[in-house]
């Protein structure tokens, strides 16, 4: 024979000593876990041997332009002076491909990357590649390599990268678009005429 028993509703299980894990907790509960929680600093020391000086209360006296300006990390003469005739050459190797808007900024202390850009325009995405290939051809000569070339399929924007000084080859519209003289507009700039 078969017993039967009369089935009895299932409790919710619950964790030792703890709230039913079916139940919502209650606010005195959520409370509890709060004041557990709270962080509270150390005691102060009795001994000033071991505290750290006050902090110095800012001046809130304006600024001098001298102070707004950033620091300039200035290079060892010999490589600025070897960055500086780089960029200029390169400068010169645009200008003999008819290149137009010939400019360089002095970027030292504005960018970690690069001492000089040299901005020029092209008339055509054609005289942008003939641009590009005769920097390449004069830095080879003189025994410089470069660094990397982006751009060079479209003829829009050309980069070239030689470690210390960045070649931009424009055309008219990328140059008004992207306007590197004026996000660059801190730095000193020297144009180039041919």
């Amino acid at each position: 024979m078969r017993k039967t028993f009369a089935k009895t509703p299932l409790r919710p299980a619950r964790k030792k000593g703890g709230p039913l894990l079916s139940k919502k907790p209650g606010r005195n509960q959520i409370a509890q876990a709060r004041r557990k929680t709270v962080v509270r600093p150390p005691p102060p020391e009795s001994s000033t041997a071991n505290r750290s000086p006050p902090a110095k209360k800012k001046s809130l006296r304006p600024k001098s332009p001298a102070d707004l300006a950033p620091a300039r990390a200035e290079a060892p003469p010999a490589l600025a002076d070897s960055a500086r005739k780089r960029a200029m050459d390169i400068a010169q190797a645009g200008l003999d491909k008819k290149a137009e808007e010939v400019l360089v900024l002095d970027v030292r202390g504005l960018t970690s990357y690069a001492d000089y850009f040299v901005l020029m325009t092209a008339d055509s995405d054609r005289q942008a590649g003939a641009i590009a290939d005769a920097l390449d051809e004069k830095l080879k000569e003189q025994g410089a390599t470069k660094v990397g070339v982006e751009g060079y399929e479209s003829g829009r924007w050309i980069l070239v990268d030689y470690g210390d000084v960045v070649a931009h080859v424009f055309n008219r519209e990328a140059r008004g678009f992207y306007d590197l003289e004026g996000l660059w507009a801190d730095a000193p700039r020297f144009p180039v005429e041919g």
